[in-house]
């Protein structure tokens, strides 16, 4: 038998075979996690890797079908395996015998909610079933919109369990008539969902499998419902463990912890501190720094990126008015791609106004007033010309750092650090630094 698949239908597809004693091809994309491909191989499935997309695979695995006589076992657009995810829907109810408003359900390419809605309209009518899919790959709802199926030229591939390009005939058609909604969430949304599994239950899921809790939080702060019951089917568990590294990044700014924000600072003496005291002093609930990137770059500005704790959505405007109100410069940067994704990233490089500069590596004690300290024992001749922190969750800051001290001043700068008592490394002889950062 062969079949195509990102995942899931691929295990059990292989774990059929192996049972039954027969030969199982699994065409998976190129773009599929190493531990789905190891999950299959280790079920006796041949793996082969093709296209970018379950879309991709599906077509070559039709090729290899003709090419060497084998039976198809369609993910998705099947009456059988339709029947078999609906099991899904008698097990929750089953389980759950109480008041159900909604259940949420992810789609791919619609095999997982035919089957569900199928069963729950026929025994449970009155609930609602909801469909979620990636806003980048939202094939099902642009179909149903359109009263036909709808190819996509391209999808995202951050939930590549339901990157689906052409969603089935048959769930299609079931899709059209049964679910009662459609809602598309982004990445962060389902970072911050993924978060919360893990908060609530300890267990990990992968995009694919966040869709539901992500669409739910959603649909709340959109309806503001209160006192309802809802249902999210967690239909993936197979995540990379280096993809976590991402996920962790992204759920701050998907559940609004974090605002992000470009302020412009006078490039003189004491701008720093004077905006460092007025963070400590912002309005709201206690806030931390998540993230402080500075390159000196301008004789007369400082363009610093900032990363702030938050407790309520919406925040990140209000934190940059108080800002503005006291003489910086601020650009919210909280829902900017290109901010999140690179600029964070890249603050810093050469410049011809460091001169004099000392590079160090500190370890900050992760508690409020660290900073503070640095700046008041500094001499006020001294200039930072280089700053870069990012939290890690750990219970010390690593914290670079650049500073201008004349040559005359080194034995004075010498003694402030055994008085600041922070652990550092003194970096101005790194070969690192001297390709990338020293003009």
């Amino acid at each position: 038998m062969i079949c195509a698949s990102a995942g899931n239908h691929a295990q059990g597809v292989a774990l059929s075979a192996r049972t039954l004693g027969t030969r199982a091809v699994i065409v998976m994309p190129v773009t599929t996690p190493q531990l789905k491909i190891d999950a299959v191989r280790a079920l006796g499935g041949e793996v082969a890797l093709f296209g970018d997309s379950y879309s991709d695979a599906y077509s070559h695995a039709l090729e290899l079908q003709a090419a060497q006589g084998l039976t198809f076992v369609h993910p998705f657009d099947d009456p059988d395996v339709i029947a078999g995810q609906g099991t899904i829907a008698m097990e929750i109810l089953r389980q759950h015998q109480g008041p159900l408003d909604a259940v949420f359900v992810a789609i791919g390419g619609g095999g997982l909610i035919s089957g569900v809605a199928n069963y729950i309209k026929a025994v449970r009518p009155e609930i609602k079933v909801i469909g979620v899919q990636m806003n980048d790959s939202d094939a099902m709802m642009q179909s149903v919109s359109a009263q036909r199926r709808i190819t996509l030229g391209d999808v995202g591939l951050f939930s590549d369990g339901t990157a689906v390009k052409l969603v089935g005939e048959e769930t299609f058609r079931i899709a059209r008539e049964l679910v009662d909604e459609f809602i598309t969430v982004d990445t962060d949304a389902v970072c911050a969902g993924i978060k919360d599994i893990f908060v609530d239950t300890r267990g990990i899921v992968e995009p694919a499998g966040a869709l539901a809790v992500a669409a739910i939080k959603q649909y709340v702060d959109k309806h503001g419902t209160r006192g309802e019951t809802y249902a999210a089917i967690l239909c993936g568990a197979n995540m990379n463990f280096d993809r976590l590294r991402f996920v962790a990044e992204r759920a701050e700014v998907g559940e609004e912890r974090e605002a992000l924000f470009a302020v412009t600072i006078p490039e003189e003496r004491g701008s720093f501190r004077r905006f460092c005291e007025l963070v400590g002093e912002l309005p709201g609930s206690s806030r931390n720094v998540t993230e402080f990137n500075y390159r000196i770059s301008d004789a007369a500005e400082a363009h610093v990126f900032v990363g702030l704790t938050t407790s309520t959505r919406g925040e990140s405007t209000t934190i940059a008015d108080t800002f503005v109100a006291h003489g910086f410069g601020a650009l919210d940067l909280t829902h900017d791609e290109l901010a999140k994704e690179h600029i964070r990233h890249m603050v810093g490089g050469r410049t011809g106004l460091a001169g004099n500069e000392r590079l160090l590596r500190f370890v900050f004690p992760e508690r409020p007033g660290a900073l503070l300290k640095f700046l008041s024992l500094m001499q006020p001749n001294w200039n930072i010309s280089l700053f870069h922190y990012r939290n890690q969750g750990a219970d010390y800051g690593r914290i670079l750092v650049g500073m201008q001290v004349p040559a005359a001043d080194h034995a004075a700068f010498d003694r402030f650090l055994q008085t600041l008592a922070y652990p550092f490394v003194e970096e101005t002889g790194n070969p690192v630094y001297q390709l990338f950062l020293r003009a």
